[in-house]
């Protein structure tokens, strides 16, 4: 028999083991969260309870577990047209500076920790509305490969789509019931990777790009965790690119290295 009770020892074992890998924190408080979350683990895993899982984690040749167990323990709350002040900064003002620095119509955007693809495919509706005939290289990634097969499947309900403008409803999506699919030339313009934030080498695998979206991300790392990462998408900037956090973050604690730049009220952080 399963023991579904999550010992305080064993949790803070869990939660150092995923500070370890990808940089988030997990507090005292969401320990009852990483409980109701792990359980369907163990018990798929025939182990008998969670003080077997993290040796099982640790040791296991089965390198399938570490991927599941990140689709567990992380966070994937996302939907169109999120923030859509910062949005219409971005694609009005921030897009036609990058454009201006370079003798080419083109440019490519990161959407990090992109969970279900809501955000990269607004990027790719409003350039495709704003910027026409510019050339967009859209690259989205997410540590959690059960989000990235949903993002790439394009079927979203109703509460995903809620803001959507209802022009771009009919003209982008497909209903069928409750479940809307994107366009299938929206779908072909995001490309998705598997990439966590705290990995160097994985980071690594995106660089020279325009802008970097990191929004409502760096909320769930500690100090130590978010300047890694800030710091390796720093690094996958140009020089004169911009980092884009959500409207209730800051860098003001994190690093010095981007310099703020405010558009209409909206802080954006370029790369000098």
């Amino acid at each position: 028999m399963v023991n579904t009770v999550l010992q305080v020892e064993t949790f803070k074992q869990l939660r150092d083991f995923i500070y370890e890998k990808c940089g988030i924190y997990v507090p005292d408080t969401k320990k009852y969260l990483l409980e109701k979350r792990l359980l369907q683990r163990v018990q798929e895993c025939n182990l008998g309870g969670f003080d077997e899982y993290l040796p099982f984690l640790r040791f296991s040749a089965n390198r399938d577990e570490l991927v599941k167990f990140f689709d567990a323990v992380t966070t994937n709350e996302t939907y169109f047209f999120r923030e859509p002040n910062q949005l219409e900064v971005f694609i009005e003002l921030i897009v036609p500076q990058i454009l201006g620095q370079k003798s080419s119509k083109d440019i490519r955007i990161w959407s990090a920790a992109c969970s279900t693809g809501e955000e990269p495919y607004t990027l790719a509706i409003l350039l495709k509305e704003k910027q026409p005939g510019l050339r967009a290289e859209l690259i989205a990634s997410d540590i959690s490969n059960s989000v990235l097969e949903s993002a790439r499947k394009a079927a979203y309900g109703s509460y995903s789509t809620r803001n959507v403008p209802p022009p771009y409803l009919a003209k982008y999506f497909m209903q069928s019931g409750w479940v809307h699919e994107l366009d299938n030339g929206l779908k072909n313009a995001v490309k998705f990777m598997n990439i966590n934030l705290i990995d160097e080498q994985k980071v690594k695998a995106v660089q020279g790009v325009d802008a970097i979206f990191c929004r409502n991300v760096l909320i769930y790392f500690d100090d130590k965790s978010k300047q890694k990462a800030v710091s390796l998408l720093y690094d996958s900037l140009r020089p004169g690119g911009f980092l884009i956090i959500s409207l209730s973050e800051s860098l003001h604690s994190v690093t010095r290295a981007f310099k703020p730049v405010i558009f209409n009220k909206i802080v954006a952080y370029q790369k000098v």
